[in-house]
């Protein structure tokens, strides 16, 4: 069943996503005066890819909990990461954000023109300029009152959370906007790390944890990691 199902996800996948882009690209040139943050384009994409390639397998499970937590306004969005997956239960949330991504994402064709489009924000791994490559473009979206989703732990994770690196942490500090934990599990059950086998049954969940207001801060981006990170692993601990 393995080999069926990623069969029939990536021949769905290589006939839609060239509607996805060709729709998107109209939508970018027809709305781009009356929404240039790409608002509606965003919207477009979380429905086709949650609605449409998440739930190609009856086996496949996916619930969203806690969407009222999330702020109106500017925030930073900070999710674990176990897998490719984790975009598209993160694209359930149907909230605006720019994702950041790793910049070999941008470079693939039709998802990376895509990404392009969005307004999505690319950072070089193993840079000494990765910092800057995060902050200076979120903070102009921020800026903007719209949210950033930001994987804090850099890469995957192999079953045990990575420590959060302070990029998202410090972003949060110096513009003075919450921080939303939002928890991702199962994505491991369908594809393991980029794929590309994907499994006949998956149970995914995707939790908003309650916002930290930037009151609460204090001055260290680390400490501020460490306590984030904490909030993770007593809500992983509580779930099992």
């Amino acid at each position: 069943m393995k080999y069926v199902v990623t069969a029939w996800f990536w021949l769905v996948f290589l006939l839609t996503a060239p509607v996805l882009f060709t729709l998107g690209l109209v939508l970018f040139l027809v709305a781009y005066p009356v929404d240039p943050d790409r608002r509606w384009l965003h919207s477009l994409v979380c429905r086709w890819c949650f609605g449409l390639w998440l739930h190609l397998s009856p086996g496949w499970r996916t619930r969203v909990e806690g969407r009222e937590l999330l702020p109106a306004g500017p925030c930073v969005l900070v999710a674990n990461h176990q897998s490719v997956a984790d975009i598209l239960a993160a694209m359930g949330l149907f909230h605006p954000y720019k994702f950041v991504a790793k910049s070999s994402l941008f470079s693939i064709p039709i998802v990376g023109w895509m990404m392009s489009l969005l307004g999505y924000v690319a950072v070089t791994r193993g840079q000494s300029s990765s910092m800057l490559q995060l902050l200076d473009p979120c903070r102009h979206w921020l800026r903007r009152g719209m949210p950033v989703l930001i994987f804090p732990e850099g890469t995957y994770s192999q079953g045990e959370l990575l420590r959060f690196k302070r990029g998202a942490f410090q972003l949060a500090l110096e513009e003075h906007v919450p921080v939303v934990p939002i928890l991702i599990e199962g994505t491991p059950q369908l594809v393991e790390g980029d794929g590309p086998w994907m499994s006949p049954r998956a149970s995914i969940r995707v939790r908003v944890l309650p916002p930290l207001p930037p009151e609460s801060f204090g001055p260290d981006a680390v400490a501020l990691a460490d306590r984030v990170r904490a909030l993770y692993l007593d809500a992983l601990a509580t779930s099992r």
